[in-house]
């Protein structure tokens, strides 16, 4: 006999479609037992094709009754898919009605076999540092203790203004190491990365941690997954596409900024860098940190659900470390400067900038960046403008026509504010080189640079400048700029997008968290406003609980779980139509998307969540089996307007 009868490897085969969303059995030749293992990758025969699988699991037994292929090889190194990992693909590809096999894809790097031939080396110990910089939190010593005693406290982290975050990460980091378990840092960007590494060298010391992003290429990032996968290294930092990758005896999970829309995996089935965390941590009986300057409504929601204890910074530590911040745009201001309503550079702003700059300090101003989605508020009051029929938020699709709602296409001929009654409607559209221009002209002999997506700034040397940067790519100071000045602020309130007020206080945070403490912020936005009350008492959780109490009573996420469905017309409403009645699916739209191609979204209830996503998976399935037109599937959208 060749093979052996009563072993069977259960394996998910590396192919994208959506019937092909289930394990397979395969019979193990008696020359493969001692190789085959959960989570090695091997090659099999599979509609006449041979193609490479991954191992998920063994079984004495099969219930198919049909003829069973043999495994055809193993490809080494050998396991590469732990147990831990496996079991978060599989509620990764569940939650987000998407293929296991696109999930592994995004789990297992490209193989490098010159990378297998290393010598693998020994973990170096770890010293446990000082938890004296997390004194300054509300539970934030608390927090290290139990990181250290090998507990699995949560906590939901808003960081003081000026705050070195990656060395607090890297001291968590360190603490869970020096207790024996693993780390698994995310962040971003390339240039957080960058920051994040150059700390976890500092506080754990060199060869004591790999970094994993598509920015190293895929020899380095292969070397990194098997340093990983091999317990080389107890801490791995990366950007999302490490969310999933191999930690021995996982103990901490952290990632930065949740907010940015950076952590979302562009491939399918998208998921979100902190949800995937957030499920280790839980199936891995791991600490969390969720982290940022600012508060997202879905990190609110972990402390509003007792999941996390919020850590904030003491009211002493917070007074010590933020700029004053000043607010333009209510009346008061008008009448005292009535320029500042139609100036580039309101005269506080001015002012502001002036006395950094005759201190010998850098100035910086944070303009929107180009190519928003138009959206239009009212002209009198700036409130957003929005579908008196779904509340969706309204767009203009050409010169004098009608606003029309982004979710549900319908056409609002007679549009008039719900705050003040006004009848008209304004757009908003700002660029940055003519701020620069601007500000050349302005402050004669002082030099002005630019900083954005394609030719950023990573810091800048000390003394007197003036920085125009979009946001996310403000470059750092020395010592905190003097003045930091948002201009332009209703372009991104305004923005016809769920998220554009807690999008705002993200990018603005952000910016002031650079202002030296003595320095000064200016916001050009009205104080009465919340989110710029947020901002003025580096309040964001305060913020993030209005906005989940406001989602609460509109139906939004993540109060309410979405699914967004974009295909050919028609395709999607089949989908909706066949949808359980025991789900209560309110379906929003069919809107256009292009002139053959259409969007629709289904809202239910959050404890729902997890059927729809089932649902919409099966129907995929049926839908690719019977070879129907395909319908883009997305749970949870970033983007619900």
């Amino acid at each position: 006999m060749d093979e052996s009868p009563a072993r069977y490897a259960a394996v998910c085969v590396d192919h994208p479609l959506p019937q092909l969303n289930q394990l397979f059995d395969y019979r193990v030749p008696v020359e493969l037992v001692d190789e085959v293992r959960p989570g090695c990758r091997v090659a099999v025969r599979f509609n006449g094709r041979k193609l490479k699988a991954t191992v998920m699991e063994l079984r004495d037994r099969t219930d198919f009754p049909g003829k069973i292929l043999p495994v055809l090889e193993t490809v080494p190194p050998g396991p590469v898919l732990t147990a831990e990992v496996a079991a978060v693909a599989r509620r990764v590809a569940d939650r987000y009605a998407g293929n296991l096999a696109d999930v592994l894809r995004l789990a297992l790097p490209e193989r490098k076999l010159r990378v297998e031939k290393e010598d693998p080396a020994e973990p170096l110990p770890v010293d446990a540092p000082s938890n004296a910089h997390w004194n300054r939190y509300i539970a934030g010593e608390a927090f290290l203790r139990a990181v250290g005693a090998g507990k699995q406290p949560r906590i939901v982290w808003s960081a003081v203004p000026g705050e070195d975050w990656a060395a607090r990460f890297a001291e968590a980091a360190a603490t869970a190491a020096a207790a024996g378990r693993g780390a698994l840092l995310v962040v971003p960007d390339q240039y957080d990365l960058e920051r994040l590494d150059a700390a976890l060298t500092d506080v754990l010391g060199p060869d004591r941690h790999v970094t994993i992003s598509n920015a190293m290429g895929p020899t380095p990032r292969y070397r990194s997954f098997l340093k990983a996968l091999r317990g080389e290294v107890r801490v791995v930092a990366g950007t999302q596409v490490a969310m999933l990758a191999p930690v021995e005896r996982l103990g901490l999970v952290a990632v930065w900024d949740d907010g940015d829309k950076n952590l979302i995996s562009l491939h399918a089935p998208h998921p979100h860098a902190r949800d995937v965390l957030l499920t280790r941590a839980e199936l891995a009986g791991a600490a969390c940190v969720v982290g940022g300057f600012s508060r997202t409504p879905q990190a609110q929601l972990l402390v509003e659900t007792g999941w996390a204890v919020s850590a904030v910074g003491e009211r002493d530590a917070l007074r010590a470390a933020a700029p004053r911040v000043v607010p333009i745009g209510d009346d008061a201001d008008l009448a005292a400067d009535p320029s500042s309503s139609t100036a580039r550079l309101p005269t506080v702003a001015w002012e502001a900038a002036r006395k950094a700059l005759n201190d010998d300090l850098p100035v910086l101003l944070q303009v929107p960046r180009r190519g928003y989605v138009p959206a239009v508020s009212c002209q009198r009051c700036r409130t957003r403008a929005l579908c008196p029929e779904c509340t969706g938020p309204l767009r203009l699709t050409g010169p004098r026509r009608p606003p029309v709602c982004t979710w549900c296409g319908r056409v609002d001929e007679h549009y008039r504010c719900k705050e003040c009654g006004s009848t008209r409607i304004r757009a908003n559209v700002i660029g940055a080189a003519r701020t620069a221009e601007e500000l050349a002209s302005a402050f004669p002999g002082v030099e002005v640079v630019e900083s954005n997506a394609s030719e950023r700034l990573d810091a800048i040397p000390e003394g007197r400048r003036i920085v125009v940067s979009t946001p996310g790519v403000e470059p750092a100071a020395p010592q905190g700029y003097g003045a930091v000045l948002l201009l332009d602020t209703w372009a991104q309130l305004t923005r016809a997008e769920l998220t554009a007020s807690e999008e705002a206080l993200r990018i603005w945070m952000n910016a002031v968290a650079l202002c030296a403490p003595r320095g000064t912020a200016v916001v050009t936005a009205d104080g009465g406003l919340p989110v710029v009350q947020a901002l003025i008492r580096w309040d964001s959780a305060w913020f993030a609980r209005l906005e989940l109490d406001e989602r609460a009573e509109l139906g939004f996420p993540p109060v309410m779980k979405f699914a967004a469905l974009t295909g050919p017309n028609g395709e999607a409403e089949k989908i909706a139509a066949n949808l359980p009645s025991g789900l209560g699916a309110e379906v929003i739209g069919p809107i256009p998307v292009d002139e053959h191609t259409e969007r629709l979204l289904l809202r239910v209830r959050r404890r729902d969540g997890a059927a729809l996503a089932s649902v919409l998976a099966k129907a995929a399935a049926e839908r690719a089996s019977a070879k129907a037109e395909q319908v883009k599937i997305q749970i949870d959208p970033r983007e619900i307007a």
